[in-house]
């Protein structure tokens, strides 16, 4: 058995300490609380207004810029065309005569997420969030009324020529708002009580906690991938790209918008791009296909990004080097998955490995399917990656190399921990209850510093042969040999009535009624104290570990630890010797 540290008392509660002068003077209205949902809703209507201004002024700048009528004419159609770029930036599509505008670009996603996240951050201030668990009720709070201002602008915005969807508005807004206000409340919350992200991850289990790791670093993974073939494909074109916007000749603030416009769809390339790289590649329009197979896209739109596209005919050879980006990416999943939960049985590993690109598949899809959509009707009515072959192809590719990936590690991290233990001294592995006596020696880490050698008390029994497990201290303060004597037997209770038992348990049983409300109490607070000094030790000993060089990816469980037993290690040639 072993624990991080000495527990705190818990007979009673600790004293609180006194208040001060300044603190007994100020006034009890610091104290209340707001109202989480009224003041929630402050933070969405505030998000929200900040968006719409920021967009109504760049819109005010771009019909500056353009010949136009007299401005009391235009102010209608301004502010409803402001009102249209807020949803486009929620993501939200909309109906046009020819079709329907599906394909959006992610990039405008930031302004909002931003905007929320700090609304968010100012939600946990003025609602004062103090524990982990309210901060799903402070997201919903703040997404709740936001989903209600997409759904009322999306009514607004509508026209005889364009009608933007409302129950996307709602979704989509919800969503936005629930991610961006949840991590500003988190964020906060972490900033007043002083945690740290790792020690956040550490309240997670094992296993999933080793999954998200192996998730966001194969995820990562293809779109830094994704990004570089989008990249080296647009200077391989560059030339193309400045002639394409040389014929359009927007200008000096046109060429500033359609550059802004650029990098709001540079995330949906590199998804693209990432698609392409996965097999299945993407479509410009009915019957084309981008893939390593081939290319046939046809006409396009004039936009400078597309001059990143090949030529139709075979792909160019050089491209199918992006083939083994979902290779690289399960290896670096399916190793990191590993190293965070190590497991002891090597048939596991794989698994566990498969699994993260499986997981791996299903975020690819999510992503595909709203990085793509319809841009019209007719011709461009299919633009983008088809999402179940994403996610499967996906699936099979990186969980296959993550498999691999983490059973290497997994038989690569034992192995290193047998070496390990061979190369203790001598002395650490001797046989018998005299080197039992001796103390025993825990093995030597790869890159962990020897254990210094325990000496035992000789009244320890030590088993021969097997482990034996002998507790040297309890909890309630008496160990082996505390009191220097053994106790003698109790003595013979005084004989009495039965009134005199009958009183004698209704005085109990009123007494521990009466107490029962304070031992609540005491045990509360013992159960804080107690938490609250593991988390302290363990942060010392996390700080300890990172100041003398250690990985933080790599979990040394017992580590630091104080031990209040003896485990006897036989020699594995001799358990099953008769007499063991």
């Amino acid at each position: 058995m072993s624990t991080p540290g000495s527990p705190p008392d818990r007979g009673r509660p600790p004293k609180r300490p006194r208040a001060t002068a300044a603190e007994a003077s100020a006034p009890e209205a610091a104290d209340e609380r707001r109202p989480l949902y009224a003041t929630g809703g402050i933070a969405a209507a505030t998000a929200a207004g900040s968006g719409l201004a920021a967009i109504v002024t760049l819109t005010i700048i771009g019909w500056v810029a353009a010949p136009h009528d007299t401005f009391g004419e235009d102010i209608v159609d301004i502010l409803q065309g402001a009102v249209l770029a807020w949803l486009v930036g929620h993501h939200v599509s909309f109906t046009v005569p020819d079709g329907q505008i599906a394909l959006l670009p992610l990039g405008l996603v930031l302004l909002p997420g931003l905007l929320l996240y700090r609304s968010g951050r100012w939600l946990a201030r003025s609602c004062e969030i103090l524990r982990l668990r309210y901060v799903w009720g402070a997201a919903v709070a703040v997404a709740g009324p936001y989903a209600a201002i997409a759904g009322t602008l999306a009514l607004v915005a509508r026209t005889e020529a364009i009608e933007p969807s409302m129950p996307r508005a709602l979704v989509m807004g919800f969503a936005i708002a629930f991610l961006a206000a949840g991590l500003g409340a988190l964020r906060q919350l972490m900033r007043d009580k002083g945690v740290a992200v790792r020690d956040l991850l550490e309240l997670m289990p094992a296993r999933p906690r080793s999954l998200l790791v192996g998730l966001l670093a194969s995820t990562g993974t293809l779109l830094l991938g994704g990004l570089l073939l989008f990249a080296a494909a647009l200077a391989f074109a560059f030339p193309e790209a400045v002639e394409t916007t040389r014929v359009l000749g927007p200008g000096v603030v046109g060429g500033v918008l359609l550059v802004v416009i650029q990098l709001a769809y540079l995330p949906n390339a590199v998804v693209f791009a990432v698609c392409y790289a996965l097999g299945p590649g993407f479509a410009m329009g009915a019957g084309t296909v981008v893939a390593p197979t081939g290319v046939s896209v046809g006409a396009l739109p004039v936009f400078p990004m597309l001059a990143a596209l090949p030529d139709d005919g075979a792909a160019p050879a050089v491209s199918l080097v992006a083939l083994a980006l979902p290779f690289a990416a399960g290896a670096v999943g399916g190793v990191l998955t590993q190293r965070s939960a190590p497991d002891a049985v090597g048939e596991a590993a794989p698994l566990w490995g498969f699994v993260c690109g499986v997981t791996t598949g299903i975020l690819c899809a999510a992503m595909a399917e709203i990085a793509g959509g319809p841009l019209g009707g007719e011709r461009l009515s299919e633009v983008g990656p088809s999402a179940w072959q994403v996610g499967l192809v996906a699936a099979l590719e990186v969980g296959v190399a993550a498999a691999v990936a983490a059973w290497i590690a997994n038989w690569w991290y034992w192995r290193k921990l047998r070496l390990g233990k061979d190369t203790e001294s001598p002395g650490s592995t001797e046989s018998g209850t005299g080197a039992a006596k001796k103390g025993a020696r825990a093995p030597v880490r790869p890159g962990a510093e020897p254990r210094p050698v325990v000496e035992l008390p000789p009244d320890v029994p030590v088993g021969k042969g097997l482990a034996t497990v002998t507790p040297l201290r309890r909890r309630d303060g008496q160990g082996v040999g505390d009191a220097g004597e053994e106790a003698g037997p109790d003595p013979e209770p005084s004989p009495a009535t039965p009134g005199e038992l009958r009183a004698a348990r209704d005085r109990e049983r009123a007494a521990r009624t009466v107490d029962r409300g304070a031992e609540r109490g005491a045990r509360k607070e013992a159960r804080r104290e107690l938490r609250d000094h593991r988390r302290r030790e363990r942060r010392e000993a996390k700080d300890a570990r990172r100041a003398s060089g250690g990985r933080w990816w790599r979990r040394r469980p017992g580590e630091d630890e104080e031990m209040y037993g003896i485990t006897y290690e036989a020699d594995p040639g001799g358990v099953d010797a008769p007499g063991h």
